[in-house]
């Protein structure tokens, strides 16, 4: 609309839990984990959770590597 600021270019590309789970191949439950943990920054929006994809590069590249219970 004329006149309205868009503010889309700031924030990028976002993508839904299930976006960020099938692009990294774990389960839905794994991306909550590490949006819990602090390790994959997230934003709310209502009650879903969406991730910007410069985060989940940023992720990527960092080589972080969630620890599980039977590996340490």
């Amino acid at each position: 609309m004329p006149g309205e600021t868009r503010r889309t270019e700031a924030v990028g590309p976002v993508l839904t839990v299930a976006e960020v789970a099938d692009a990294l191949r774990v389960s839905s439950m794994t991306v909550y984990r590490l949006v819990k943990a602090g390790e994959l920054p997230a934003l709310r929006v209502g009650k879903n959770i969406r991730i910007r994809a410069n985060d989940l590069d940023g992720y990527l590249a960092s080589g972080a590597v969630a620890r599980d219970h039977v590996n340490g």
